[in-house]
C-alpha cells in the first residue's frame, strides 16, 4: 500500500482550532476540523468514510470556502491508491 504522507499544515490547524471553538460552526466544519487536527504531525491518513464525506462537502455550493479548505487537506490525506 502506497503511504500519503501529507500532514496538516499549521495555517489549516489554526483554522481548524477556531472552527471547533466558534459555537455557530456547523457539524459539517466541526467534523473536518476534527479530521484535519487529528492529523496535525502525525502520518495517518484520512479513512475511506471521511474521504467520501469530504468529496462531497467539496462538490457541493452550500458550504463556506473555509468550510471546503478544511475538506481539501482532509482529502490530500487520503490513501493514495483509493
Amino acid at each position: 500500500m502506497s503511504k500519503n504522507t501529507k500532514k496538516t499544515s499549521k495555517d489549516v490547524a489554526s483554522k481548524a482550532a477556531k472552527v471547533l471553538t466558534d459555537p455557530s460552526a456547523s457539524k459539517t466544519a466541526k467534523k473536518l476540523a476534527g479530521s484535519a487536527l487529528s492529523q496535525k504531525g502525525t502520518t495517518k491518513q484520512t479513512g475511506a468514510a471521511m474521504e467520501d464525506f469530504a468529496s462531497k462537502v467539496l462538490q457541493s455550493d452550500k458550504y463556506s470556502s473555509n468550510t471546503k479548505e478544511l475538506a481539501g487537506s482532509v482529502l490530500s490525506q487520503s490513501n493514495k491508491k483509493r
